[in-house]
């Protein structure tokens, strides 16, 4: 390899970086041009951690079949999540493949390179080996770029890249030292764009979809609010204190398994989730016209019914406890922005229409109805047939007393099809 090939290659892989190119992209841009260059490539991979809450991080992969995905998400692989998650079988499986993988025995060493003729010698050292082996490859390199102290972010603190080939005599020393030279670039593109999008999901895990988005597009200063029309969503789960009390330990899995089957339906209709309060979630519903976000929620809250109702049934065959879900939902104007002192900020919903979400969510308990509905709600476009009224009531902090209305016991049987935005 020449002069001109390692500041073509470096040039365009800062580009790649800078551009924010997907970096399965970036993968296969960087191995075919390599191969093109003479370097033997049979197969590669670029994994790189990251901060997710479901997923460790995420492998990009390069020569492999049709059949095979470029790009894999892979789950937690340490004694923590198997702990966490009872001794699933599959995380204890993923933990032992990982103890076994040349990575973590470079980790354990501290080594940077590592490199293996693939025969029959090497065939039970690690497990990823006998699968090359079989395909007709030759030779194995894994690389590791770590990251300065101060570049750490949770899990991610390097780049694990691996080489194999399937040239007869494998890699000689001129491939070795262009894939020792070029990593460090590679790296350094793929955890610019991972860094991207790493920060969206972490903005849409915390602050919801859309909040996080305009976060995302600069929508940061204090006491910048936009007025908008929404739907408020505000449910909460019966009795929660009760359990808490009860059994202290079953908190965290009952919300974690109710705000899955919750969250799950708000989003799938279109809303977004501003806020998780205690065993409460705020949720709101926007679109170009009131009846449209209104027939969402609805929607919404017919779905996450189901999914409470099958959720319960699962929970009762595990001997967990379990409860149902009170919502309340009103329809109005709302301040959607940051709110908080200039050290920390909020990026929520404020006005009276949240405050009176939030008091007619309270009144069901008092009626016994799972859902209560605002007459401001119930009187937009045909919503009406779909309610029935429960009477007037007087509701904390507002002034006048409120018509509330539920749905119509055969309207929670047929649920209408998911709300596109």
């Amino acid at each position: 390899m020449d002069e001109s090939f390692y500041s073509g290659m470096s040039a365009w892989l800062t580009q790649a970086g800078l551009a924010g190119t997907a970096e399965i992209e970036i993968m296969a841009g960087f191995c075919d041009r390599c191969v093109a260059a003479g370097l033997p490539l049979g197969r590669a991979n670029v994994f790189i951690d990251t901060l997710h809450p479901v997923y460790e991080g995420r492998v990009f992969s390069w020569g492999y079949g049709p059949n095979e995905a470029p790009q894999l998400d892979y789950g937690r692989t340490t004694p923590e999540a198997i702990a966490a998650s009872g001794s699933d079988p599959q995380i204890v499986a993923a933990y032992e493949r990982w103890q076994k993988s040349p990575f973590y025995k470079m980790l354990q060493t501290g080594d940077s390179f590592l490199r293996r003729r693939l025969n029959p010698a090497a065939n039970d050292e690690f497990v990823v080996l006998p699968a090359l082996i079989a395909k007709g490859m030759t030779d194995y390199v894994a690389i590791i770029n770590r990251f300065a102290a101060d570049g750490i972010i949770g899990e991610m603190d390097a780049v694990y890249t691996s080489w194999v080939t399937a040239a007869p005599d494998g890699f000689n020393d001129n491939h070795l030292a262009t894939l020792q030279r070029l990593a460090p670039y590679l790296a350094l593109a793929v955890k610019s764009v991972s860094l991207a999008r790493m920060t969206t999901t972490l903005m849409e895990t915390y602050l919801g979809r859309d909040a996080g988005q305009r976060v995302l597009h600069g929508k940061i200063m204090r006491g910048i609010a936009e007025r908008i029309d929404a739907v408020i969503w505000f449910s909460d789960l019966r009795g929660f204190t009760r359990i808490t009390d009860a059994a202290p330990k079953q908190v965290i899995p009952l919300l974690n398994d109710y705000f899955d089957a919750i969250v799950s339906a708000i989003q799938e209709h279109g809303g977004d989730v501003v806020k998780l309060i205690g065993d409460g979630i705020l949720a709101i519903f926007t679109a170009q016209d009131r009846e449209h976000a209104c027939g969402a929620a609805l929607a919404a809250a017919i779905a996450a019914r189901k999914a409470v109702s099958e959720l319960k049934k699962r929970r009762v065959a595990d001997d967990k406890p379990v409860t149902d879900m009170y919502l309340g939902l009103h329809v109005g104007e709302v301040f959607y922005g940051n709110v908080g002192s200039r050290e920390r900020l909020d990026f929520t919903v404020i006005g009276p229409a949240v405050n009176e979400a939030s008091r007619i969510a309270a009144m069901c308990r008092s009626v016994d109805q799972p859902l209560l509905a605002s007459a401001s709600f119930a009187e937009v476009g045909d919503i009406k047939r779909r309610l029935v009224s429960v009477g007037r009531y007087a509701l904390r902090g507002v002034a006048h007393p409120q018509e509330l209305f539920t749905l119509d016991p055969d309207v929670w049987t047929s649920a209408p099809p998911p709300q596109s935005r």
